[in-house]
């Protein structure tokens, strides 16, 4: 687990510089994801959990049976951000864009990825993805969220972050973080990962590239959440690229 002892009181810009980032490369590297401690307190996970009836704060609400995404609901943030979210997009991005340059030389592709998420954005617009991707997602008993990748448009950033608000055990029960790996002429393996409230997991957006006998290949994964058997889920998606 990558960096233990992050100090609650300092900026979430502060916490994230405390993460040993080599260690998440090193797991991101070896099986297309990683977790960090608890990055966010339990009180901005009650205000960012606060936030979801208020509409104004949304720009757009998604009922997922109906596009038989599964059994639950989410809403895409509207500019400008809540700070909280902002700062982790923000300066979590230039460490997971150095991981991305590395993705992107392993697997022989011609993508830059600019060092900051500013210039990430204006690269996003110039194909037309203007609209903010960070989202909050909500499951009650019974929801699920079907197996996944989260790309919308031709710009995408080939990580993203997952923080649940929510405490297992107490709030909910199941709802389990589920990722599938894909791997080539081979069967698919699945991995629940762990998460307490607060703790972040890092995870490919749609592949990765792993070594094999015949050097490097590359390996898709979809990720999904597992049946809420009691209580409510909340989460926090954070995305780097936008959305058209």
């Amino acid at each position: 687990m990558p960096a233990r002892g992050l100090t609650p009181t300092a900026s979430v810009q502060t916490r994230l510089q405390q993460i040993d980032w080599t260690e998440v490369a090193d797991a991101l590297a070896e099986r297309g994801w990683a977790t960090t401690p608890p990055l966010l307190t339990a009180a901005e996970c009650a205000e960012l959990v606060a936030l979801y009836p208020d509409d104004r704060r949304f720009r757009g609400r998604v009922e997922m049976a109906r596009f038989r995404f599964g059994e639950g609901e989410y809403k895409y943030f509207a500019d400008p951000l809540p700070p909280t979210v902002r700062a982790l997009r923000r300066h979590a991005y230039p460490r997971l864009a150095a991981i991305a340059a590395e993705w992107s030389a392993a697997l022989e592709r011609d993508r830059r990825y600019p060092p900051d998420l500013e210039g990430f954005l204006a690269v996003c617009a110039e194909h037309g993805q203007t609209k903010p991707t960070p989202l909050l997602l909500r499951y009650q008993a019974g929801g699920y969220n079907c197996l996944h990748q989260d790309l919308y448009g031709d710009a995408v950033f080939p990580l993203q972050m997952t923080c649940l608000l929510s405490r297992p055990g107490a709030d909910f029960t199941g709802g389990e973080f589920l990722l599938v790996e894909q791997r080539p002429r081979a069967q698919s393996r699945g991995e629940v990962v762990p998460l307490d409230q607060g703790r972040i997991v890092v995870f490919a957006t749609r592949e990765r590239p792993a070594r094999g006998a015949r050097g490097v290949h590359r390996v898709a994964l979809r990720h999904g959440v597992s049946r809420v058997t009691s209580g409510q889920r909340y989460a926090l998606g954070i995305i780097f690229h936008n959305a058209k």
